[in-house]
């Protein structure tokens, strides 16, 4: 699922909003996790109404590849998922949980 115009291994950054039963039941903490397993750099947070929020750059392949292992872990808790995919920014140095 490349950007349009973009290629495999140009940067990317994706932008996602889960709903569902996706806060108290280790969602964060999965994605962290799982985030140390590709080349991707972002973050993980709560939001105040329930839902979590995610942003992650990287090349597409691994993006792709890190959020289907999401799907895979967490996919049962998840009830909608927005997203969008803005230019990057460069701007992590990793992969955290914000607070």
């Amino acid at each position: 699922m490349s950007a349009k115009g973009a290629t495999q291994g140009d940067p990317q950054r994706r932008e996602l909003y889960y709903s569902g039963t996706v806060q108290g039941v280790g969602f964060r903490y999965t994605a962290r996790a799982l985030a140390r397993g590709f080349a991707v750099t972002g973050f993980v947070r709560n939001l105040p109404d329930g839902r979590v929020q995610l942003v992650v750059e990287g090349a597409a392949e691994e993006i792709g590849g890190f959020l289907e292992s999401l799907r895979g872990e967490l996919g049962h808790y998840i009830r909608q998922v927005d997203e969008t995919v803005p230019s990057p920014g460069g701007q992590y140095q990793g992969f955290e949980i914000r607070f």
